[in-house]
């Protein structure tokens, strides 16, 4: 009887034990496919986040504060960049006012009133920027001047306005 009793503890244990072994495997298991599938999306986020840098590297590529020469020539005139970039876009804003077209944008407004949505300072000479009355919208390009006392001259040469969507 003691031999038989024996005999069924180390069955149980071993049937222990092998229960505690299969199940170990598994959640090991699983826990092994988690870090590889979160290995992978970590993956592709990383090569993700390199082709925005690349592309955030070339659209800084026309820009006044990206452009040495362009800040070499105000810095010749003893002009800041910024300084200039700050009274471009201060000079194109301040002309979006309420029930009136903005006098930059060289169309009426059809919908309602023309106003200059963004700007991008392209260099020391260019400036392109985007506007819209709700309905209509275009961009228009000028070229600018630095007067002596630091207020930028601009003038539209281009313009155009999208045709409306039907």
């Amino acid at each position: 009887m003691r031999k038989n009793i024996l005999l069924y503890l180390f069955i149980f244990s071993l049937l222990f034990t092998i229960f505690i072994y299969v199940n170990d495997k598994k959640i090991l298991d699983a826990r092994d496919a988690k870090i590889q599938s979160l290995k992978a999306e970590v993956e592709r986020l990383e090569s993700e986040t390199d082709s925005v840098a690349a592309l955030d590297e070339n659209s800084g590529y026309f820009s006044l504060m990206d452009n040495e020469d362009a800040m070499t020539y105000f810095e010749n005139k003893g002009i800041e960049a910024a300084e200039v970039l700050e009274a471009i876009e201060n000079e194109l804003m301040n002309q979006n006012k309420v029930d009136i077209d903005n006098s930059y944008v060289p169309f009426e407004g059809m919908e309602g009133d023309m106003h200059i949505n963004k700007i991008k300072v392209l260099n020391h000479k260019w400036v392109i920027a985007d506007f819209t009355d709700g309905t209509y919208w275009g961009e228009v390009f000028f070229t600018y001047f630095i007067d002596e006392d630091g207020n930028p001259e601009l003038i539209a040469e281009k313009s155009f306005i999208y045709p409306a969507a039907n």
